[in-house]
Formats: C-alpha cells, sequence, structure tokens
C-alpha cells in the first residue's frame, strides 16, 4: 500500500504545474535541486514543482 501511495504522489508531482522535468533543465544548463538554490544560483524553472527546482548559475559558463 505504501508503494501505490509512493508511486501517486510521483505521477502528481510530474504532471503538476509547469514542471519541465530534469532533462528539460540539464539541457538548459541547470541543476535539479530540493529545497532552495545555492548561492550563485537563481530559480529558473521546477524539475518535479514545487519540490524539485531548477537552478542556473548567475554567472554565464563558457564552452570552449
Amino acid at each position: 500500500m505504501g508503494i501505490l501511495l509512493f508511486i501517486l504522489i510521483f505521477i502528481s508531482l510530474t504532471g503538476h504545474g509547469d514542471a519541465h522535468g530534469p532533462d528539460s533543465c540539464n539541457h538548459e544548463g541547470g541543476l535539479c535541486r530540493i529545497g532552495n538554490c545555492v548561492s550563485g544560483e537563481y530559480l529558473a524553472s521546477y524539475c518535479f514543482e514545487p519540490i524539485i527546482l531548477c537552478c542556473k548559475s548567475l554567472s554565464p559558463t563558457t564552452t570552449k
């Protein structure tokens, strides 16, 4: 019964609000974090709204 409840909660989190998922966050240069973004990051979107945030760095990173 507990496993079923966990699955239902997970499904409701993935379909809630404007959550885009971890793949979208990582593709856009962000990291999924639980609770709050760390210092030097800002909330860009949600991986799983409202618990898991997609945080991006304030300073732009360059790739070579």
